[in-house]
């Protein structure tokens, strides 16, 4: 079983989640020849106060 976790700053839509699921699935379903209801979808939506690049939150980087 497939299980595929997208890690992001938060701030992206339902819809927009919706959408990125179902592409996800499709590729997936496609090229591991799998059906798609074994394949999962995990988003991790982190706020940007917990995330740093080069040494900086991205609150501080304006992200």
């Amino acid at each position: 079983m497939p299980i595929v976790t997208i890690r992001q700053l938060e701030g992206r839509t339902v819809e927009q989640k919706r959408k990125v699921a179902k592409e996800v699935t499709d590729i997936i379903v496609k090229i591991y020849q799998v059906d798609a209801d074994r394949v999962t979808v995990n988003f991790f939506d982190m706020p940007n106060y917990n995330i740093a690049k080069a040494g900086k939150l991205f609150i501080d980087q304006g992200l």
